[in-house]
């Protein structure tokens, strides 16, 4: 079973964008913001976490989606049996993620996980803005 764990949307502007998601959505930084991508997950509640991306590219695809797989070379081979197409990528080493694209060409990663993490289930709700700490380390 696939769950979406991020969206990651391309930006220009880190800052900008962080403040305008944030507020936008009633999002918070799960944690620091690294110089080129930021996490935010939801307030409160349970949602799909946004991470932002700097794009430095006008040609790049600016956004996709990264879906969680507790095995990902049966979710990989099932995604590819239903027609997505491997991504010809540059992967580093010891990559926990592989880049498909889906029947429109539209590009997603499959990601390695162990368990979910906690502000994506139920359980996880009352950790969502009281225990940051638990939340660090599940990035994909």
């Amino acid at each position: 079973m696939l769950h979406i764990g991020s969206v990651v949307w391309g930006v220009r502007d880190l800052p900008r964008a962080t403040a305008f998601w944030s507020a936008a959505l009633n999002y918070r930084l799960r944690g620091a913001p690294d110089v080129d991508w930021a996490v935010l997950v939801p307030r409160e509640g349970v949602g799909v976490q946004l991470v932002l991306s700097v794009a430095t590219s006008e040609k790049a695809r600016r956004h996709h989606l990264d879906l969680y797989a507790a095995d990902q070379a049966a979710e990989v081979e099932r995604l590819l049996a239903l027609g997505a197409t491997w991504v010809d990528w540059k992967y580093p080493p010891g990559a926990d993620f592989v880049v498909l694209a889906d029947p429109d060409g539209n590009r997603f990663c499959v990601i390695q996980v162990e368990g979910l993490p906690a502000w994506l289930t139920a359980s996880g709700v009352a950790q969502i803005g009281q225990d940051k700490a638990a939340d660090e380390g599940n990035e994909p």
